[in-house]
């Protein structure tokens, strides 16, 4: 076998530029091919000679560099790697090869072709929303477009608002003016319906105010006499407040039924609209001799006398009253000492409780407890005394008066009796008197009572201690 090898070699010399891990160029290439050819003809009895092993030396060395080219070509994508036409490996520019992380994020080519430059001049990819700095102009209208139509080119568009039903209505408005009950703003109220298309029902709104009023205190209802004032003009006009009216009218006969005065009020808040100036003074001549409806037939007498009282139709001042809230303190304090003188005088427990009910001020209900103590301490007789205990008990039991500010006000004279017994000498022994009765009702608790004050008082003991004044208190 080597005897054979040797002999090939002899007659077939190979250079060492074919031992090289190089590509070959053309002209060897074809060389070589004829060289292979010959060994070709070396073939007996469909078995290859040994000679051919150079041949497949060489493939092996073409394959390994086309594995080698394949790896760097994807790994040095951006160096633009490539093959020449004999296919010798042509180096781009060097650069330093990129992290594993930034290969994920890599949007250049991984084929061994091209500049290296990204895909798509950087507009492609994942969330991409086109070239970095490019800007969106409007879009020009094709005029070859099949669908192209001339009078799109003039065309405006406007968001349109519909107009709403009388359900859609009543579910949108209803929570408006619930809302304006709580913060009395009437800008924000405007400001929210111009926002809706009203429609035919702008003039649904006065009525629906005015039906959820009739249900609510009385501070609400003079919120809604000035929510209506402040409409007329930015909102509604007159003759939808004229149309509202008259539906109330007409709907007398079933808001009756859940609310028994709403004639009176109605009537009330007709002639607060006159006084406004967002009703006509002829208004309510203008039904004389054509209503058939008891009810409103009162609502519009209701009307005419306040009116006639009012002087010539002037603004009526105070109709409603005003929230507790909203009353100076000394208003609500000379409320509460009639009130009391009022009780005094009837005895009626019950009305003086819907009356401080009225009041709309639980938080102030400790200045009605003060105020009735001290009229206790400045009553000459037995009859106050015992019929503000019954208002106490009454109020207490009802839970009118919470214990905190019955406890509110029992303090406030501990605190003040000193300045009190300058014009009530005897203040101290009806306060003494007072409280422990309070106690014995279970008006107040033990713990109150303890916290009443003595007054000290000079007490001569006896003579064997010498006429010594002592200074107790009892």
């Amino acid at each position: 076998m080597a005897t054979d090898c040797e002999a090939w070699l002899n007659a077939n010399p190979v250079e060492a530029e074919d031992l090289s891990d190089s590509f070959v160029s053309g002209d060897e290439d074809n060389g070589r091919a004829i060289i292979a050819n010959k060994n070709i003809n070396n073939e007996i009895n469909g078995n290859w000679l040994p000679s051919s092993s150079n041949s497949i030396h060489e493939a092996r060395l073409k394959a390994k560099a086309k594995r080698r080219l394949r790896k760097n070509s994807s790994r040095d994508s951006g160096r633009g790697d490539s093959l020449s036409d004999n296919g010798d490996v042509v180096r781009g520019s060097s650069a330093a090869p990129t992290s594993p992380k930034s290969k994920l994020l890599d949007r250049k080519s991984r084929l061994g072709k091209g500049r290296g430059l990204p895909k798509k001049g950087g507009a492609g990819g994942k969330g991409v929303w086109g070239r970095s700095g490019e800007v969106y102009g409007p879009e020009e209208v094709d005029e070859k477009d099949p669908n192209y139509d001339e009078a799109q080119g003039n065309c405006v568009y406007e968001t349109v608002v519909p107009p709403l039903d009388e359900r859609d209505f009543e579910k949108t408005v209803t929570p408006i003016v619930q809302e304006y009950f709580e913060h009395g703003d009437t800008n924000e109220v405007a400001e929210l319906l111009a926002e809706l298309n009203l429609g035919p029902m702008r003039s649904e709104v006065p009525s629906l105010a005015v039906s959820l009023a009739l249900e609510a205190k009385a501070s609400h209802r003079e919120l809604t006499s000035r929510l209506l004032a402040d409409l007329c003009g930015p909102v509604l006009i007159c003759s939808d407040m004229e149309k509202s009216f008259d539906k109330l009218l007409r709907e007398l006969p079933d808001l009756v039924l859940d609310t028994p005065g709403a004639p009176q009020l109605v009537g009330q808040f007709i002639a607060r609209a006159v006084s406004d100036q967002i009703l006509s003074k002829s208004y309510i001549e203008g039904y004389k001799g054509r209503v058939d409806c008891e009810y409103t037939r009162a609502a519009l007498d209701r009307a005419a006398v306040l009116l006639k009282m009012s002087k010539g139709g002037l603004r009526i001042e105070n109709q409603w009253g005003t929230g507790g809230g909203q009353r100076p303190v000394t208003q609500l304090i000379k409320e509460m000492n009639l009130l009391l003188k009022e009780y005094i005088l009837s005895g009626d427990s019950k009305e003086a409780e819907r009356c401080l009910r009225d009041l709309e001020v639980p938080h102030f209900h400790h200045e009605f407890v003060y105020e009735a103590i001290v009229m206790v301490l400045e009553s000459k007789g037995e009859k106050t005394f015992k019929m503000v205990q019954q208002l106490l008990k009454s109020l207490s039991v009802s839970s009118i008066i919470t214990v905190d500010q019955m406890r509110r006000g029992y303090e406030r004279v501990y605190m003040d009796i000193a300045e009190i017994n300058i014009d009530v000498p005897r203040a101290y022994f009806i306060l003494e008197q007072f409280v422990d009765k309070s106690f014995s009702m279970r008006i107040i608790d033990e713990k109150l009572r303890d916290l009443c004050p003595c007054r000290g008082r000079k007490r001569f003991v006896s003579e064997g201690d010498g006429g010594v004044v002592k200074l107790e208190s009892y």
